[in-house]
């Protein structure tokens, strides 16, 4: 079986990479029962595709297909921007039409990209069962567990205090200025920012699942 989680991120793939290690993270807590063909590796992530990595398709194609014969299932965490490029360039070839918006952007809602990915895996890796969720369905409509209860109220908490000081800005954790909680100014807030793959807990879970950096 062929899973393929696709989780928001048009231009940045933080939250697929962070999605991805909290998982993986969580999977540390289960306990697994291998005699009856419970296992880790199984549950495991096997791949995270994001925007800002080039990705080889035949060569994970070729990498993950080992994986599959081995265990017989295969977990992609797949940024909803990523391999936009080539989807888009393999659908002009084929003189389709790409849907944009008004400014110009593709629209991913349309070109569908796990999907795609699905459909290019799908095959190449000889899988019987394919599967596509989207993650932010399922966040959207889930219950706020104790980590984001704690969050919001820190953040909400804060707002408050800001805006009875007149201190205007977008309450976040700055990662200019030591992950501290604070407003942050309007004219730093900007779209685009790209994901630093070169984070070191993410290069570290790439090298765990095996996948190149």
């Amino acid at each position: 079986m062929l899973i393929v989680h696709e989780v928001m991120g048009r231009n940045c793939g933080w939250l697929t990479g962070a999605t991805a290690k909290a998982y993986r993270d969580w999977l540390d807590t289960r306990t697994w029962l291998p005699e009856i063909g419970l296992t880790r590796e199984a549950w495991d992530v096997h791949a995270v595709y994001v925007p800002e990595m080039a990705l080889d398709l035949d060569a994970e194609a070729t990498r993950l297909k080992s994986v599959m014969d081995t265990i017989g299932n295969v977990t992609i965490f797949l940024s909803e921007g990523a391999g936009t490029k080539e989807i888009v360039a393999q659908m002009e070839a084929a003189g389709e039409e790409v849907a944009r918006d008004a400014f110009g952007h593709v629209r991913l809602d349309e070109i569908n990209p796990g999907a795609w990915f699905a459909k290019q895996f799908a095959a190449k890796l000889g899988a019987e069962k394919v599967m596509v969720q989207k993650s932010g369905y399922f966040s959207r409509s889930a219950a706020a567990n104790s980590r984001d209860i704690r969050l919001i109220k820190s953040m909400t908490d804060l707002a408050v205090d800001c805006a009875l000081r007149g201190e205007a800005g977008v309450i976040g954790h700055d990662i200019e200025r030591g992950n501290v909680l604070r407003a942050i100014e309007f004219e730093r807030i900007a779209g685009g920012k790209p994901f630093d793959t070169g984070e070191p807990w993410f290069t570290d879970m790439l090298a765990a699942i095996g996948q190149s950096a």
